[in-house]
């Protein structure tokens, strides 16, 4: 008897051994499908985040919330903050009920508190990235339909520069300091000293409807305001939680509070009762340290930031914290095996999703590189396609009935997703004509949706998604998009550019594509490095200034004059192919530098 116990449990573990991915596969489908049941019950039952934070503040009023520099906030101070914020807000007789306020702050509990207070009123939040200034920073608080603009003090420069137009729109500005300084300006410290930290009724936000806007660049232009309904907040905040994340974890966020990817950190560890740990901006000397200081077990990541870590200096203690799991996005498979041999055996996690998509993956598998896997279940519950796309063209390859085209196995094609009433795509606020352009009729058969994520992939033999490249007018660098228009847009008012043709090129051994602009100089003017530098300076955020510099006497187009980018991304910026003149941005000088043969060689460009 013991031998055919001992044979069937040998043959059990032989069976599960070889069918292992496929029952990570149907356990992994099996989460998504309850979370989503979760979703619908919940949607339909008005049940909100912030309803669950209630019930964490009941249970758990004395528990860590945030963790932030020297401070701990419990879930009770939580509270009480959003409290006074929300008092705030209604007594000063600038917000009501359904309106939407624009947050323009840093990584700071600020946020936090301010969001719950919004949400205590039934308003919405926009999350502007605290980079952004000038035009694209206006543009970004216009589209969001937002009354109210609400600052931390850092950024008083910045609301300076658009003061004007928002006094002439009757825009209410509000400064997290003690004193705002400007008669347009008003404190906002100073409104919630004054307020009472007493519960508020939960008919103040029987009104509510979308819980955020948070902005992406898109494929073309300036930012757009993606909605952001509860019920992708909601399977946002699932998602980690499926993934690995506890209630007595602690999960440390660096990346910023305006990135979706750093806001459902936030929704998670509401969701999952657990503490987080937030720093007001990534450090690659202050991350470990940081993580041992507070006893992090969690950790969310961009690609580049694992890289900087992988980059610094080894040390004795690299193995010395208590971190178990990394959640995030971009990491390219040198540097995940780099990063768990130094660091020690902490499990990655890489999801793939957009603020503005309807569909999410994730390597659940440990698959070095992959970000997800390709499987019959996982399609059949949560549609998508992967689809043949003529890059030059810019569009997908149809066949003969007007019907896009599945790829091979290894082919790379075009990620897109199904929508239906279970996956519906909210679009971008006010803005009809980006939602739409968004948006592919008849991909499968006459008469469907699905959503075009601009985003090119690939599959392995064993069915293992990896990242190809995105498609349009849109790169990435330093984990954000960058928006080519938008940067050319900022160059052409650079006195000295007459033109501006925008573009990313690869960089070896980093993630991404810098970017960098082909130029024809205005007429008779010469190119000014230390003016350019200073204007895209002011301008542009760190990530969107051009790396790169060529100067051209003329440019190609097609035959639409639309300007083509192929050739120019294919030389890069080798000077020993490129017999344009090439400068490049030396962040030490503050300049842009003459980028000649011997310094190319050199390997002497810094990033």
């Amino acid at each position: 008897m013991a031998v055919w116990v001992t044979l069937a449990a040998g043959l059990l573990l032989a069976f599960l051994f070889r069918h292992r991915r496929f029952l990570q596969d149907a356990r992994f489908v099996w989460d998504r499908i309850k979370s989503r049941n979760r979703v619908v019950k919940y949607t339909r039952a008005n049940y909100r985040l912030l309803d669950r934070f209630a019930e964490l503040v009941h249970a758990q009023p004395d528990k860590p919330f945030v963790l932030f520099r020297e401070e701990t906030f419990s879930y009770g101070d939580a509270d009480a903050l959003s409290n006074r914020a929300a008092r705030g807000l209604l007594q000063s007789g600038h917000v009501k009920g359904g309106d939407t306020v624009a947050l323009f702050l840093r990584n700071e509990p600020a946020l936090l508190w301010l969001w719950l207070g919004l949400s205590k009123l039934g308003c919405s939040a926009a999350l502007l990235n605290h980079n952004v200034r000038a035009k694209p920073l206006l543009h970004c608080f216009r589209c969001s339909g937002a009354t109210v603009l609400l600052a931390s003090a850092e950024l008083q420069d910045a609301v300076e520069e658009i003061l004007p137009s928002l006094v002439d729109q009757q825009v209410t500005v509000f400064i997290m300091a003690d004193t705002a300084g400007t008669a347009h300006v008003k404190s906002f410290k100073d409104q919630m000293s004054r307020a009472s930290s007493e519960p508020l009724p939960k008919d103040l936000r029987s009104h509510f409807s979308p819980t955020l806007y948070v902005f992406t660049s898109g494929t073309t232009g300036l930012p757009k305001a993606a909605v952001v309904t509860q019920a992708k907040l909601w399977a946002g905040s699932f998602l980690f939680g499926i993934l690995g994340l506890k209630s007595d974890d602690v999960f440390y966020v660096s990346l910023p509070l305006y990135h979706f990817s750093g806001f459902m950190a936030f929704g998670a560890t509401i969701e999952r009762g657990s503490t987080m740990a937030l720093r007001s901006k990534f450090s690659t000397s202050q991350f470990w340290d940081d993580c041992r200081k507070y006893d992090v077990t969690v950790i969310g990541y961009i690609g580049e930031t694992m890289r900087y870590l992988c980059n610094t200096t080894k040390k004795p203690n690299d193995r010395s914290h208590k971190v178990r799991l990394a959640v995030g996005n971009g990491i390219r498979a040198d540097v995940w095996r780099d990063f768990v041999s130094r660091f020690g055996n902490v499990k990655i996690v890489e999801l793939y999703g957009a603020t503005d998509g309807n569909l999410s993956l994730a390597n659940y598998s440990g698959k070095v590189g992959a970000i997800g896997r390709d499987t019959f279940l996982y399609k059949c519950f949560f549609p998508y396609a992967v689809i043949k796309f003529d890059v030059e063209a810019e569009r997908p390859v149809r066949d003969s009935s007007g019907l896009c085209i599945e790829v091979s196995k290894g082919e790379p094609g075009l990620l897109v997703s199904l929508i239906s009433a279970i996956s519906p795509f909210a679009g971008y606020a006010g803005d009809l004509q980006q939602t739409e352009k968004k948006v592919l009729h008849d991909v499968l058969k006459k008469g469907d949706s699905y959503v075009n994520t601009g985003d090119l992939l690939r599959t392995d033999a064993d069915g293992f998604f990896y990242f190809h490249d995105r498609v349009g007018d849109t790169f990435r660098w330093k984990g954000e998009n960058v928006a080519t228009n938008e940067v050319a847009d900022i160059l052409m008012l650079a006195d000295c550019i007459k033109e501006a043709n925008v573009y990313g090129v690869e960089v070896p051994g980093l993630e991404g594509r810098a970017g960098m602009a082909a130029v024809i100089l205005s007429d008779e003017q010469t190119f000014e490095p230390t003016v350019v530098f200073k204007h895209v300076e002011n301008f542009l955020p760190s990530y969107a200034r051009p790396r790169f510099i060529r100067i051209q006497t003329s440019m190609e187009v097609t035959g639409t004059f639309k300007l083509l980018k192929g050739k120019l991304v294919e030389e890069g910026f080798n000077p020993n192919r490129v017999t344009d003149p090439l400068y490049f941005l030396d962040e030490k000088e503050k300049n842009y530098v003459p980028l000649t043969v011997d310094t190319f060689n050199s390997g002497e460009i810094k990033m």
